[in-house]
């Protein structure tokens, strides 16, 4: 899919929480072995923080980074499965605390892990076809797993968040172009009224994970033309550290491509946010006159996959905001106790 006019990121921004679990903390609480992933801890949400408050934060350095005034944003979308309300937009909230023009457009995207990306295919077609002059996407999410579930070793949190406008000089990377694919495959899901998610174990892998990110992955190559070597970044869905890899090579990318992007190990998988996180990390470590893939997965199932070229931009604009390498860092160890009060599995 191509826009009818070129669309750029103007501003990103990413959001991890400072708290964080060790895998060897979790085993311990359970008495069981490590999750065997290389998954060494994940970002955990503090009492005072959900999917609106790490949105607000990405936006923040979304923003800073576009050099724009908020209220020129129309459009604040939300992808995620860890909403704070049921009923209840994230982005009106947003529109609210972050200054937008009120005569915008607020919305919540929940397509499982691909929730973000999702929103981001929805702001390129309002800028691609000239309905509004910026749109915000964002993705979030956070920690999700049930007590002693291998997810409550994987499943992380954190927020990214791309404000796109048309191709200009101010942009810091433009669109070539996306691809969306999606079937029905049931490999993960969550009923109305459940508090943890379910998962099909191994089945998540080849029919749900590897063949839509391989399919839309190769669709893009043969309707643009191009090959892995074009790339020089690539970044995947995260939900441990061994599929992004596997993918990457199956598809023809080296992982020297994949592992600037490849935040899980350090952060678990933050399910809507891990590849709009990926693509920030990445953008603040790329040049300009470069090429970076983005395939994102979906339980239910489906990718969205994207080619954008850097631009000269980037070099001034990646330094107006607090980096995802700065999160990475500023970090606090809990224990499990701590981490359970934190994430309601003690009720009181």
């Amino acid at each position: 899919m191509k826009p009818l006019r070129e669309v750029g990121i103007l501003g990103f921004g990413g959001y991890i929480p400072m708290y964080r679990i060790k895998d060897e903390e979790i085993a311990c609480a359970w008495n069981a072995p490590t999750s065997g992933l290389p998954v060494v801890e994940k970002a955990v949400p503090g009492p005072d923080e959900d999917v609106f408050t790490m949105s607000y934060e990405a936006a923040k350095n979304a923003i800073a980074r576009a050099k724009i005034s908020p209220n020129l944003i129309r459009a604040a979308f939300v992808g995620t499965e860890s909403k704070p309300y049921a009923v209840k937009p994230t982005g009106s909230m947003l529109v609210t605390s972050l200054g937008l023009d009120n005569r915008s457009l607020a919305a919540e995207y929940e397509f499982a892990c691909k929730a973000g990306t999702e929103a981001f295919q929805s702001a390129i077609a309002l800028v691609g076809s000239g309905m509004l002059e910026y749109a915000m996407a964002i993705g979030a999410d956070i920690a999700q797993g049930r007590p002693g579930d291998e997810l409550e070793f994987t499943s992380g949190a954190g927020a990214a968040a791309f404000i796109f406008s048309k191709k200009s000089e101010e942009t810091v990377a433009f669109l070539e172009y996306s691809v969306s694919y999606v079937s029905d495959t049931p490999d993960f899901w969550r009923r109305q009224g459940q508090k943890y998610p379910q998962h099909a174990g191994r089945f998540t892998g080849e029919p749900a994970y590897f063949n839509h990110i391989i399919s839309s992955v190769r669709t893009l190559l043969e309707e643009t033309g191009l090959k892995p070597s074009d790339f020089s970044y690539a970044v995947f869905h995260q939900p441990n550290t061994k599929f992004p890899l596997r993918v990457g090579e199956l598809l023809g990318f080296s992982p020297e491509k994949i592992k600037p992007g490849l935040l899980s190990p350090m952060i678990g998988n933050a399910y809507a946010g891990i590849v709009p996180l990926g693509l920030s990390a990445v953008l603040e470590n790329a040049k300009p006159n470069e090429r970076i893939l983005v395939a994102s997965f979906g339980s239910g199932a489906g990718s969205d996959a994207f080619s954008f070229v850097t631009q000269e931009a980037l070099e001034e604009k990646k330094n107006l905001a607090p980096s995802v390498s700065d999160y990475l860092r500023r970090k606090k160890y809990i224990t499990y106790a701590t981490y359970a009060l934190y994430k309601n599995k003690i009720v009181r």
